[in-house]
């Protein structure tokens, strides 16, 4: 049995949708969902459905009896604390996992570990926190540590179509890995599908190469046959934004934390290998993500 955490999520379906294709028949899902309407319906059909949060202590005691294998990951809470929003929704998984003797874990998390920003770098810290959590349950445990996501410029999707504009807080030559979350999925469901592994430890999806700001300007004015440039936005006009937003001030503080350690090299401390890259390139993912989210 394969527990599955927030699968509607960009992550998770894809995780889902992969492990519905190759799992064997003896292999059992269950998915732990707030809202199973949001699951299609041939996918409800084929798996065991929990309904509720799995930050709720009754929720997960349920999800994890007779599980062998979990995939977790955390949707951050920006109301709360980096702090409450990552370890402290993850303590309730924790208390179940090691009452239910779970054999296998594997999260997402983040790049930085052993660097020297990486006790200063805001949500990753807390979310390197959780990942000692979840290893101190004595559970085998893999922690996918992933650099930023190609998706997160869907954000600018708008942005990029009518001004032909996108922004971040690093250097526009600061060359650093980036990743589709799809790569990450396919990661996730090999170590859930092939559990011979032991002890704890990460396991990083870097994608196929390094990519800069200003790379990123050029391939998407390349793939989308449109201008774009990229704005480096301030650290402080960022913090008033999103507090203006109703964010809590200590999540602001730990994106801007982190925003600026992955300036100060958070995401190279792993050297780049066949093993560490990815297939799917930013171009590939231009013309089939983007390119709909902003021409459409």
């Amino acid at each position: 049995m394969i527990v599955i955490t927030a699968p509607t999520g960009n992550i998770g379906s894809h995780l889902l949708s992969r492990l519905l294709r190759s799992a064997p028949a003896e292999e059992g899902l269950r998915v732990v969902v707030r809202d199973p309407a949001r699951l299609p319906d041939e996918v409800r059909e084929r798996v065991e459905v929990i309904t509720g949060s799995h930050g709720d202590p009754e929720v997960v005691d349920r999800a994890f009896a007779d599980a062998d294998a979990v995939f977790w990951l955390v949707p951050p809470d920006s109301s709360l604390s980096p702090e409450a929003a990552y370890s402290g929704f993850t303590r309730p998984a924790a208390q179940a996992l090691a009452a239910h003797g779970v054999g296998h874990v594997v999260g997402v998390s983040a790049l930085g570990r052993g660097t020297p920003v990486a006790d200063r770098a805001g949500l990753v810290a807390a979310s390197l926190a959780m990942d000692d959590l979840v290893a101190s349950t004595g559970v085998a445990h893999r922690a996918l540590a992933c650099p930023s996501f190609f998706e997160n410029l869907l954000e600018e999707a708008d942005s990029i179509r009518e001004n032909g504009v996108f922004t971040d807080l690093v250097d526009a030559d600061r060359k650093a890995p980036m990743v589709a979350v799809t790569d990450i999925a396919a990661a996730a469901a090999a170590l859930l599908l092939d559990r011979t592994w032991t002890g704890a430890g990460s396991v990083p999806v870097l994608g196929p190469r390094d990519l800069s700001p200003a790379d990123l300007a050029r391939i998407m004015t390349e793939q989308l046959g449109r201008p774009v440039r990229y704005e480096r936005q301030s650290y402080d006009d960022l913090h008033s934004a999103l507090v203006g937003h109703g964010l809590d001030e200590a999540f602001v503080q730990g994106i801007v934390d982190m925003k600026r350690a992955k300036d100060d090299g958070l995401d190279a401390g792993v050297p780049r290998t066949d093993e560490s890259s990815s297939p799917t390139t930013f171009e590939q993912w231009c013309v089939q993500v983007l390119k709909p989210a902003v021409l459409t």
